[in-house]
């Protein structure tokens, strides 16, 4: 039996299925809405992400060749329309859609990309107050970049010839829409400001669609305002037409007469003006003539001026007595100085080398002659004692013992005399010598008896 069953490869299936979708007209155009998920803008510029309902999902992907026009940027959440193709990604084995259009679902694109510049730039302080910069009263020169054939350039022109026409216009022609409006009007801001002679900017167009009008929302006109060194009021559409340009700018007019009535002030009014300061100065003229006139004529009353020489004697008289106060008071210092130029003589003269040296002179001789008689009266005194020393020495002398009948008795042994003061230290037949006042005598010891003898 012949095998009829068709067997393909993974691959060739995958083309099979692949062929299937890629010729079919439905799936070649088809309007997609969903939720995005997963969004992954890479860095190759492509956009990968995930459609999805509330039981579906699809992958997608918009490559950057399509997404670089799209005016909003999409994230996760975002609710869209999406218009593609849908194929196989051979790979994956996969279909997912190859998406060419987006925009959101609900809202129009220009109004979520508006809305997500402006959300940008106040972030970035660019509509801050404090930054915006004030109209110049009397601008001399007003630099205007619009259309030059549209309705706005001539209102603006018109306003400021009427109501100052004093002043000069400046036209920069730009276009106000379409492809090149934005770098146009972004060139003309930048170049306005490298001229010196340019006091206010009025950038703006008439009235039309937000497609119309969206030159004036684009990121690079914004920038530009930011950084004008002119200050520049926007003037773009209608009363009801806001753009980033109207937030960024110094100062949002209605419309573009009302830009040239801000940019410049109306030449009656400042007529006006005129002869009421011309009038307060007249006034105030008056008044300064008159008062110093009612000056001038009490001067020429006053009493200095009908007698001056009067008013010369009194300060002549103050001249005299300043001059004796003076004299009075030279003196008393005079005095003073006298007083204290004697102090310091006296004090000088307390420290004069010969005066010091006699008065130590004199002390030291006082004090020699205190010396000499404290010496004297110290030698005296201890000649006295001295005396008294000698006499109780001499009462106590043995001489004088002898004298008066006494005797010592001595014996020598060892080739020295000692004192025989005991019997007992003597022997019969030993020689000793007998001390008597004035002589010895030299006796043998015949007995020794011992006890009183005179007994």
């Amino acid at each position: 039996m012949q095998d009829t069953r068709q067997i393909f490869s993974v691959r060739d299936l995958t083309r099979y299925i692949k062929d299937a979708f890629d010729f079919d007209e439905v799936l070649q155009n088809v309007w997609v809405r969903g939720e995005l998920s997963n969004f992954v803008h890479h860095s190759r510029g492509h956009m990968y992400f995930t459609v999805k309902d509330e039981e579906c999902k699809i992958k997608g992907v918009m490559f950057a060749g399509n997404n670089r026009y799209l005016k909003f940027i999409p994230k996760n959440g975002t609710r869209v329309l999406i218009r593609g193709s849908v194929s196989v990604y051979e790979r994956d084995g996969q279909y997912q859609l190859y998406a060419k259009e987006m925009q959101p679902d609900g809202i129009g694109s220009l109004y979520m990309a508006f809305e997500q510049l402006k959300e940008k730039l106040e972030k970035e302080g660019l509509f801050d107050e404090r930054n915006k910069k004030a109209i110049p009263r009397y601008p001399s020169r007003i630099g205007v970049i619009t259309s030059p054939t549209g309705a706005a350039v001539r209102d603006i022109i018109t306003t400021i010839r009427r109501r100052y026409p004093v002043a000069n216009v400046l036209l920069y022609p730009v276009a106000v829409q379409g492809e090149h409006a934005a770098p146009s009007i972004s060139r003309a801001i930048n170049e306005m400001n490298e001229r010196q002679d340019v006091d206010v900017l009025i950038v703006g167009r008439g009235g039309g669609s937000i497609e119309e009008l969206w030159a004036f929302n684009e990121e690079a006109v914004a920038r530009s305002i930011s950084c004008s060194r002119i200050p520049v009021i926007s003037a773009v559409g209608h009363e009801t037409d806001y753009t980033i340009a109207d937030f960024v700018a110094d100062v949002r007019a209605a419309t573009p007469t009302a830009a040239a009535e801000l940019a410049v002030p109306h030449i009656q009014e400042l007529h006006h003006r005129i002869d009421v300061l011309s009038g307060r100065v007249a006034t105030s003229l008056r008044h300064q003539v008159k008062r110093l006139r009612e000056r001038l004529e009490r001067l020429q009353r006053s009493y200095v001026l009908r007698q001056p020489e009067r008013h010369v004697m009194q300060y002549e008289q103050e001249l005299d007595r300043l001059q004796q106060r003076l004299v009075r008071a030279t003196e008393q210092y005079r005095i003073q100085k006298q007083a204290r130029w004697k102090e310091m003589h006296r004090h000088l003269l307390q420290y004069n080398p010969t005066a010091t040296i006699q008065r130590e002179r004199e002390r030291l001789h006082n004090r020699q002659e205190r010396l000499e008689r404290a010496m004297r009266m110290l030698v005296k005194e201890r000649e006295q004692k001295l005396d008294r020393q000698i006499g109780k020495l001499d009462a106590l002398s043995p001489l004088k013992v002898m004298k008066r009948g006494y005797s010592l008795v001595f014996k020598e042994a060892e080739g020295k005399q000692n004192l025989v003061t005991a019997v007992g230290q003597t022997a019969v037949g030993e020689k000793v010598a007998v001390r008597l006042a004035d002589g010895a005598l030299i006796c043998r010891v015949e007995e020794t008896q011992k006890g009183d003898i005179n007994g």
